[in-house]
């Protein structure tokens, strides 16, 4: 048997990176993961194009209980750090899209994958697929692992493992809470988890409302009393999707109200008052259709009177309409569930690890990182780059 430095669990880009690293410094890692090949969820990321990270990366981007742990890790590795690594082992020029993304120039999220697959190659990592971790366990020379390997039972240990198998989306991909019931049985605390970055479905009486827009886009500010986010929003017919449902997911929960600015660069109010000032010939519904598609109008019909001219308009029917559309209450929502997630929020407490290594405080030898840990970034390259720091930190510890 081989003596490695650690053995990591997931070929993920934690994982990955965490061995690509472990190279570079002249140690010797064995990567576990379950799947047929490495870097499944890269491999789909950003329709198989991979953001990979952004150029604003803050703590204010990532949700947790304490998102200044980030400080440590992030300090050690930035996004130019990111850019500089793929640039040098991967050829991989970046390409800004929109709000910092970055994308690799070939659009190609196989390029991520094979930078790691080569380096790990280079500097003579190993790679198990197809192999199921089972369990974990203590022992004198550190740890234990059981596992299944092309119907197989096996042994390993090693003295440092690190557990970044990822969080419960997206189980086609092999997702598993593999991590969090190693923390448990580690007496480690798990913060709440949930799925994030979600579409939301809706129930009841609006229900046939969404579905009647299915396929429609529009860009709007969403937000609730923790947070707001400016982009395009998706109607479907199980309700809301879009980049601006998906960022809001992670700071709401089922039975909670959020609100929509369906036309936030405008002020219906002064758009109602210059018609008004030209005479108020117009009806609602032909001043709506400046700013919305026929079948949107049509639908806000279902709130709205369409066929009043804008000189007719009561104060209160005014109102209506300026609230109806820059306040759109969302209510009876709920979610897609870990399949539709892009992350998992809540997970391993930050508290029970050093920030600067991500080792287990009180379980010398057992690392975590990635998504299994109580951090969550937004949607757009936030936690590509949270694993890649991640990684990196570990890598330097094993």
């Amino acid at each position: 048997m081989v003596n490695y430095d650690a053995i990591i669990i997931g070929a993920g880009a934690c994982g990955l990176m965490c061995a690509a690293q472990a190279g570079l410094l002249g140690k010797k890692t064995l990567v576990l993961e379950r799947n047929d090949k490495p870097g499944a969820k890269i491999l789909i990321s950003g329709g198989g194009r991979c953001n990979y990270t952004n150029l604003g990366t803050a703590i204010d981007n990532f949700v947790s209980e304490n998102p200044k742990f980030l400080n440590a890790v992030f300090s050690k590795w930035s996004v130019d750090d990111t850019i500089q690594f793929f640039e040098n082992f991967g050829g991989i020029k970046p390409q800004e899209k929109t709000l910092g993304q970055l994308f690799p120039t070939t659009n190609k999220a196989k390029d991520i994958v094979a930078t790691f697959t080569q380096l790990m190659y280079d500097t003579g990592q190993d790679l198990w697929l197809n192999t199921l971790v089972k369990a974990i366990q203590q022992v004198d020379e550190g740890y234990e692992l059981s596992i299944e390997r092309n119907g197989k039972q096996d042994k390993l240990k090693a003295q440092k493992i690190v557990l970044a198998s990822g969080g419960l989306p997206v189980y086609k991909l092999g997702a598993s809470d593999f991590a969090l019931r190693v923390a448990q049985q580690f007496d480690m605390e798990i913060v709440p988890t949930a799925p994030a970055l979600v579409p939301l479905t809706i129930t009841g009486k609006d229900a046939e409302w969404y579905a009647s827009l299915s396929g429609n886009a529009v860009f709007a500010r969403v937000y609730n009393d923790k947070i707001s986010f400016e982009e395009n929003i998706l109607f479907t017919h199980w309700g809301l999707s879009g980049p601006a449902i998906l960022q809001i997911s992670s700071y709401w929960k089922a039975g909670e109200t959020f609100t929509i600015d369906l036309l936030p660069k405008f002020k219906l109010e002064d758009i109602i008052k210059q018609e008004r000032n030209s005479g108020g010939k117009r009806m609602v519904g032909q001043v709506l259709n400046d700013y919305f598609t026929k079948k949107m109008v049509e639908a806000l019909g279902k709130f709205l009177p369409l066929d009043t001219k804008i000189a007719s308009l009561s104060k209160i029917d005014a109102k209506l309409i300026v609230d109806t559309v820059h306040q759109f209450k969302v209510e009876q929502a709920g979610d897609k569930g870990y399949d539709k997630a892009e992350v998992m929020r809540g997970g391993i407490a930050t508290h029970e690890l050093n920030p600067k290594t991500l080792e287990s405080k009180n379980n010398p030898g057992l690392y975590f990182g990635g998504e299994a840990v109580d951090i969550t970034g937004w949607l757009g390259g936030y936690n590509f780059q949270w694993a890649w720091a991640a990684g990196f930190a570990i890598a330097q510890d094993i």
